[in-house]
Formats: structure tokens, sequence, C-alpha cells
């Protein structure tokens, strides 16, 4: 059933006619959902109340692993090493106990039980292998490690590490201390860490972003709405992933990126929204349903070809091999679907009911630039008059930003990205120093049974290798297990290169694993695949901008702009991360490259972003190229619509991301630099800047379209009238 609506306007303001143009499936969509409120609140709250079911378990269930190349020659070696040595491979759970004397005196026999009987009692854990002299018990006798072999997933050793970390520490006494170390309890570590600095960060984020809310929506009503979408997105993203969770296994991460993007797209669509359905209203004068209507028919389409491009640039990562990026994709990719449609149905409504209560608790400037801002319409014309000086020092400024990326060096994180204090830390430098800087990367090379001496030989004769173990076979085990201690620490090149080497000298059939081994084939796969993810952001986003813009110049200028972008970012990534600048500052140690991650994951993320801006950018200045063919219409009026918008939401994507360069760890700091970087670039030098010159230069070639073309693509019109 139909609700009427009577909304309350001001005495004396005239109500303009509907359009006498037919509507759109957008323009449809926005007035049956300003008209069906009740049903469109009830379909929400179905979905919000069944996903929040799920959702309230979602950290418990969500993973800490899956940092891994599927298929790699390292994962081939753990899961041969878990099937017939006892789970002995990469994901068990080291303990190391030290003591001020050698083990086997005071307290030393005592804790080395405790701590056996400890790692026994827990279900995850399917062997014990004590301290062995020459291998695992110092020269000196004083240090020695504990192995607790895996007998789960690494999932689950995940979560084990992290359970046994306090119950080991305690049983430390009289001179011996406990500390679990180790893959498994590394990415525990991390990921708590991060988990602890993202939430941080987001708490203080809050305040600031609730104050440029309000400036920039004007009304205290007004700015609580993107606040909205946001808890829709997210918690609806949350359910989902935990239903994911019984099919595959899914990323912490996940979690802490979906709900930045629903925060994200939820304040820049809510501010294109609301901006043109004030517009609209009060000052084109329409009824509600039709204000409604002319916002969702016009903004609404432009905010969904934004969600696509987003959702386009994030799928690319999925060619990835790595369960833990495959899933954080995944978390984004449903924050956005959520987000975006609670932004085309519930927002509609919720501006249906309101009416124009929507500027209840109002500030002074509430109604400013409701048909357009005359700031950014003076700045465009600025920008009209004199493009070519203007683009000139914009894309200086962005090449001069992005040539540091020329020399951009990546890698896996090392320790280094844990806190000091943490106990994997602790113990990662107490096997260093007993044992060597190689001993916690130590390789495990699984090799044919009568290959052993072959691969013993090899490997003893390696420049790479320290020192081999003893070979360890086991019945009916077609293979056998060989561990070596690298010379080097696990995150240097020179393991790297190590492990190179061994694969190509080792006889055939020989796998080289172990945990310096994964993150190396994991770095390899990252940039191998780095270029296809770019090249499929660039194609796609090429055609969704095409599609929805209908003119092949304008689709290219968008992309190669955002190009510039992501350029950008990364090279001052660069200068910052990899070479140390303002470390000081940040507050934290150097690793010398930025993580292994960052060019596929910020690239997309970066991408998506800068296609948000882009498209509310474009998709005005289309709508006025459509109602007047003018191209200098197209250029001023366009900038005049979004420019407000971009700036606002700009500035409060800004201050979220750099709460998180202030964060403890060094991955938080890394995306709160990369991408905020990328959102003020964007926003200052491309948006407002160099894409308007380019439209001024190009002019009417810019919105050009072959008679083929325009057969082949669907109709797409912005302009309500």
């Amino acid at each position: 059933m139909t609700t009427a609506l009577t909304p309350t306007r001001p005495a004396g303001m005239p109500v303009a006619p509907p359009s006498s143009r037919p509507e759109g499936v957008f323009a449809r969509l926005g007035r049956w959902a300003a008209t069906h409120r009740r049903h469109v609140a009830l379909a929400w709250l179905v979905v919000i109340v069944t996903l929040g079911v799920f959702a309230v378990r979602v950290e418990s269930a969500l993973s800490g692993a899956g940092w891994q190349a599927n298929g790699s020659q390292s994962v081939q070696a753990r899961q041969m090493v878990n099937r017939y040595f006892h789970g002995l491979s990469s994901t068990a759970v080291e303990v190391v106990v030290a003591g001020s004397q050698p083990l086997d005196r005071g307290a030393g026999p005592s804790v080395l039980a405790d701590v056996e009987r400890t790692l026994r009692a827990d279900h995850r854990i399917s062997t014990v292998v004590p301290p062995a002299p020459g291998e695992t018990l110092s020269a000196d006798g004083r240090v020695g490690v504990v192995i607790g072999g895996a007998a789960a997933g690494p999932n689950r050793m995940v979560r084990a590490a992290d359970a046994l970390q306090g119950p080991l520490a305690k049983l430390g006494r009289d001179g011996v201390t406990v500390h679990v170390t180790g893959a498994s309890a590394l990415w525990a570590d991390f990921n708590a860490a991060n988990r602890s600095a993202m939430l941080r960060s987001e708490v203080l984020s809050w305040p600031v972003t609730l104050a440029i809310l309000v400036v920039a929506f004007g009304s205290l009503v007004a700015a609580g709405l993107p606040l909205v979408l946001t808890m829709v997105g997210l918690l609806s993203a949350a359910g989902m992933l935990t239903i994911l969770t019984h099919l595959f296994p899914v990323s912490i991460w996940a979690m802490n990126f979906a709900l930045m993007f629903a925060l994200a797209l939820g304040i820049d669509y809510a501010l294109f929204i609301l901006a043109r359905y004030r517009a609209a209203r009060f000052g084109h004068h329409l009824q509600v349903a039709d204000a409604v209507a002319e916002t969702i028919g016009s903004a609404g389409k432009a905010v969904f070809f934004s969600g696509l491009t987003v959702l386009v640039s994030l799928s690319t990562v999925l060619v990835v091999p790595s369960p833990a990026f495959r899933s954080m994709a995944i978390g984004i990719m449903l924050a956005v679907v959520f987000v975006l449609g609670a932004t085309l149905t519930l927002l509609p409504a919720i501006l249906g009911k309101l009416g124009d209560r929507l500027d209840s608790l109002a500030l002074p400037w509430v109604h400013g630039g409701e048909h357009r801002s005359r700031r950014f319409e003076a700045w465009a014309e600025r920008l009209r008059r004199r493009p070519v000086a203007f683009g000139l020092v914009a894309l200086v400024a962005l090449l001069a930003l992005a040539s540091p990326v020329i020399g951009l060096r990546t890698s896996m994180p090392s320790i280094d990205v844990v806190p000091a204090s943490s106990q994997v830390r602790q113990g990662y430098a107490m096997v260093q120093k007993a044992f060597g800087p190689g001993a916690p990367g130590e390789l495990q090379v699984v090799t044919p049974v009568a290959e052993t001496a072959s691969t013993v030989s090899v490997l003893r004769h390696d420049p790479g290798i320290a020192g081999v173990m003893p070979a360890l076979t086991a019945p009916g085990a077609p293979v056998a297990l060989v561990q070596a201690v690298p010379t080097a620490q696990p995150s240097s090149r020179a393991v790297g290169a190590t492990i190179d080497r061994l694969r190509h000298d080792l006889p055939a059939g020989t796998l080289v694993g172990g945990a310096a081994a994964e993150n190396h084939d994991l770095q390899a796969v990252l940039a191998s695949r780095t270029p296809l993810v770019i090249g499929l952001v660039l194609v796609l986003g090429f055609v969704l901008l095409l599609v929805a813009l209908q003119a092949p110049l304008v689709a290219a200028l968008g992309v190669l702009t955002n190009l510039l972008t992501a350029g950008a970012a990364f090279g001052v990534a660069r200068l910052v991360f990899q070479n140390g600048d303002l470390h000081s500052l940040l507050g934290f140690t150097p690793q010398g490259f930025l993580d292994a991650w960052g060019p596929v994951f910020f690239f997309a993320m970066i991408f998506a972003i800068a296609m948000d801006y882009t498209v509310f950018l474009l998709s005005s200045a289309k709508e006025h190229w459509e109602r007047t063919g003018d191209a200098h219409d197209a250029m001023v009026g366009g900038l005049a619509h979004s420019g407000r918008v971009i700036f606002a939401a700009a500035a409060i994507m800004v201050a979220v991301f750099f709460t998180f360069a202030l964060s403890g760890p060094l991955p938080p700091k890394e995306m709160g630099v990369v991408l905020g970087v990328a959102v003020l670039v964007d926003a200052a030098l491309v948006r407002l800047l160099l894409l308007p010159v380019l439209l001024r230069l190009t002019g009417r070639a810019a919105w050009w379209s072959p008679a083929w073309l325009r057969k082949v693509l669907p109709e797409v019109r912005f302009s309500h009238d």
C-alpha cells in the first residue's frame, strides 16, 4: 500500500510540476522507495536482523592465517611435512625456554616438563618434541626450543599459538623464561597488534569525522545519514563474512577493511545524494517524491556506476592465489554491495520520510550552493581562463611525487612489524642469538627417500646454508625431511636467493618449504600478478567509464588521471617507508622496503576510491553536456555541482586515513599514508584541478563518440529532464 506524502515546506515555497520526461529505472526506484517506506524499512530490518545474528560471531569466526601462495612449492612442502612428520611444519608451535644457567639445572627440567605437558594437553598439538642437543638446544645448554606439531590447519594453529602464549609464559620461574614463537605465533601477534591499532585509529577518527560531517552536511540530522549507511553496510557484511567462513577461511583483515570502506562510501554516497536532493527539493521546489526520484535518477545512477567501478577494481585482487588477499577483497566488496544497496533504497525511503526535516538542527550555511557552489564555479572559471598554466602545475607536481616509484622495492614484512614487547619477537631474538641469524627462518626440504644423501650434500655445500640437521624419515613415508638453517635473517634478500638456488640445484622432486620459503613464494606471486592486476583495473575501469559516460576520450582521461594518483601515492610511500623519511615523526623503524602486498592491494583500493570521485565529477559534467551540448557549461557546471561534495568527502577520508598513519604497527601506517596521500592528491591536484583543465582543453572532443560505438553501448543519461 502506498503511503501519501505530505511534506512540510516553508510558506510561499512554490511547487514545481514533475518532469514530463519518462522516468528511467533509477528514478522509478527512488520514487518507489520514497512512497513505500514501510516496505523498504521492513526489508532492510529483515536483512539486518538475519545477518546480525551471524555478525556477533564474526571476530571468533574469522581466521588469522592465509598469507600464502596456494599451489606454491612451499605450501606443498608444508602439507607433506604435516602428513608424514606429525605436523612439524612451519605452522607448528615453537616454545623457547631460556635460563640463566643450563636447562638441565635448577628450575630448567621442571619448566621444560611443564611446557611439554601444557602442549600435550592441547588437542591442536599432534606431538611434542623436546630440545635436542646440536639441533634445538644451544651449545651452552641455556636455550632450548620445544616444538608442538600441528594437528590442525594453519588458521586453527594461529589461534592455538595465541591461546597458548599466556599459559606458557606463566610457567617461567626462578630465572627461566618461556616465550612462544614461530610463524603461527607471529601471525597471531601480527593480527592482534594491527587489529588493536586499527580500532584505536577508528576511535580517534570518529570525532574528527563527525565534526566534518556536520560542517559538510550543514545539519545534525543529515550528518547522521552516512552513519546509518555505514552501520547497515558493516553489519550486513560482517554477517555475510561469518556465513562465508563455513565455505572457506576468511581473514580477520577482511572485517577491518570492510569497516573502512563502509565508512568511506557511506559518507561519499550520502554527500552526493543529499546535495542533489537539496537542489531538487529546496532549489527546484519539487515535491518530496519528485525530488527523491530526480535525485536517484541522476545522482543515484552516478552512485551505482561508482559502486560498480569500486567492485570491479577490487575484484581484480581475486587473481592473486592467496586466501588472505582474496578474503580481504571479498570483505570490502560485500561492504560496498550493502552500502550501495542501502544508498539506492533505504536512503531514498528515509528522505521520503524526513522531507524538509532533513535540515532539522541546521547550521546557517545549510542551503548554501543548492544549485551550484559559487566558490567552485569561480574556481572553474579561473581554470577555464588559464588551463595550460594550471594544468602544467598539477602535472609537474604529480610527476614529481610519482617519480620515486621507479626505485620502489617490496618484500614480505620482517619481525619488526610486531611490537618489541611481544612474546614472539622476544623468542625470535633468543633463537637468533643462540642458533644464528637464520635460525628463525629454518628451511624444510622434503625430498624423495632415494635422494636424501644427494639433498644433504647440496645443502651442506650451499654458501647460503649455515647448518644442516640430520635427515628425518618415517615408516611408510616416500619422502625424507631435511631441515637447514640459512646464514642470513629470514626477511633478507639473501635467503630468497638461497631458496631459488636450492630449487635449481636440488634433485628432482625435492620441495623447499618453511616459513621463510612461504613468504618468498607469496612475494614472488604478488610480484608476478601485480602487472596483471594493474592492467585489469585499468581496462575494466575504462570500460565502465565508457559505458557510463558514452565517450572514449573522457573515459580514458578518467583512467589515466587515476593512474597518476596511484603513482604519486606510491612515490611518497617509497620516500617514507623505503627511504625512512619522516620515520621519527610517524614512529616506526624503516624496513628498507614497502610490504609486498602494497602494490597489488593498495593500488586496487586507490583506484577504487579515485574512481569514486571521478564518477562524481564526470557524471555531473556529462549531465550538463546532455542538457546544453556546451563543453564550457559541462566543465564549469560539473565542477560547480560536484566540487563541494568531492572536497568534503576527501577531507573526511584524509582525516580518517591519516589517523591510521599515527597508529602503532607498521602495516596500518603504510595503509594510512598511502591511502591518505592518494585521496589528498586526487582531490587537490586531479579532480579539482587537472581533470577540469583537461575537459577545458579537449572541449567538445571529450564528449565525442563514434556512431558505431553509440549503437553498441546501452544508453545512459544523467540528466533528469
